[in-house]
């Protein structure tokens, strides 16, 4: 599998590291926007917009992930949900709502996904998303 393939195909499967290489460079990534929209004061949009972008290649890799572990990419939709709590303004909730809608859902949205992508092992055999995984060509 390219490096293309890898962050924008939703075919195939990856495993465990591929998928742990592609979380650490969407974070890496993420953090760069974040210091450019500190150090020149982006406008916000511009910074909406490049993690809007960010999230195509990051589901690409989950959906592959997911493939691996026997189950439908739409599980993605679960992390996009995470994402959109943790974003959301809570402020107008009571105190304890605020904490359980606003941080404390999105994280076990997020830890559970995270488990189950990048703990567990996925299936040794060919299963309806594709053959067993493919190694990752990072330099191609």
């Amino acid at each position: 599998m390219t490096l293309q393939q890898w962050a924008f195909s939703f075919k195939g499967r990856i495993g465990r590291r591929p998928f742990w290489a592609g979380i650490a460079s969407y974070f890496i990534l993420m953090t760069i926007i974040v210091l450019l929209q500190n150090a020149f004061a982006l406008p916000e949009t511009v910074v909406i917009v490049l993690l809007v972008l960010l999230l195509y290649p990051l589901a690409a890799i989950f959906t592959k992930r997911l493939h691996d572990r026997g189950k439908p990419g739409g599980w993605f939709a679960l992390v996009i949900l995470a994402f959109a709590l943790f974003s959301m303004d809570v402020s107008q909730l009571a105190p304890v709502w605020q904490w359980g809608i606003g941080r404390f859902l999105p994280l076990l949205i997020a830890m559970i996904m995270l488990l189950d992508c990048g703990v567990f092992v996925g299936m040794d055999s060919e299963n309806q998303y594709g053959e067993k995984t493919q190694s990752v060509d990072y330099l191609s």
